[in-house]
């Protein structure tokens, strides 16, 4: 048998050892009895208030209402940060809202400006376009107004020439000397057909061929049986035609009196005017 007192100190020992395995605070206690889920009065059930006392359940639910205090003031802090930024974006966004009104405004108005400045240009354009053909063809025309007026100015030379040549032709003179005047006369005529020619004039020489009122000036009839009627017999001054147009009609003299043309006669007759020789 053991002592007395040996049995006293495996008491005491026992009793420390409950003690020490005995928890002193709610943060002890398992997670069943967390203040998260009861109340601070639950949450110390389990202790032992008998061998704590009440100042122990004092300071748990003062050190409960600590954590809710500061989780709620950590709440709290967190809408307001989170408020705080919203306010802060959405001034942003607003701000950023109304500059892109802005621009999209200026930008509207800009291509507004470009569109119309475009449809000006465009018609600048064509305005430009029509001046250059238009002022083109008004050089042209005064080109072509200015040679016919020199042509014109020409023709009666050409027509005393030939006159001057035919009518020495009649006289049958077979003077050396004069039959070298005559050519070189009609050495000179020639020289100016041709460079009429290369302007483009073409000499209406209509001799019996059908009168074309048109491109024919009648100055006489003569009467004619052996041929159709409204031949030219005589061609008292040729006409001339230049780039397409007649700048002088040919005057002529008309026979009457003959059978009718026939109408395909006529046809061709008139398609050839007497323009086949070229000034």
């Amino acid at each position: 048998m053991m002592p007395k007192d040996e049995k006293q100190d495996f008491s005491h020992e026992g009793a420390a050892d409950a003690s020490q395995q005995m928890p002193h605070s709610h943060h002890d206690i398992p997670s069943a009895h967390k203040s998260d889920d009861k109340s601070p009065a639950q949450a110390c059930s389990s202790c032992d208030t008998a061998a704590h006392g009440t100042e122990h359940l004092d300071a748990c639910a003062d050190e409960d209402a600590t954590v809710a205090a500061a989780i709620a003031a950590g709440e709290k802090a967190a809408r307001e940060d989170i408020k705080a930024d919203f306010d802060k974006l959405k001034k942003e966004h607003d701000e950023l809202s109304g500059q892109l009104e802005d621009l999209q405004d200026t930008l509207d108005a800009k291509s507004k400006e470009a569109a119309a400045a475009n449809q000006k240009f465009m018609r600048l354009q064509a305005d430009w376009n029509n001046y250059r053909r238009r002022t083109a063809q008004e050089r042209l025309d005064e080109q072509a107004r200015a040679a016919e007026k020199l042509v014109l100015s020409l023709l009666p030379v050409i027509d005393d020439m030939e006159r001057a040549a035919n009518h020495a032709a009649s006289l049958d003179n077979k003077d050396d000397n004069f039959t070298q005047f005559l050519d070189g006369i009609s050495q000179v005529h020639d020289k100016m057909l041709a460079i009429l020619a290369k302007e483009g004039v073409e000499v209406i020489d209509p001799a019996g061929k059908a009168f074309d009122p048109l491109i024919h000036q009648a100055v006489g009839r003569q009467e004619n049986k052996d041929v159709y009627a409204d031949t030219v017999a005589d061609v008292y001054q040729k006409g001339y035609r230049m780039g397409g147009k007649v700048i002088r009609n040919a005057m002529v003299t008309v026979t009457f009196g003959g059978p009718a043309r026939p109408a395909d006669t006529q046809d061709d007759a008139t398609s050839s005017d007497g323009a086949s020789e070229q000034a």
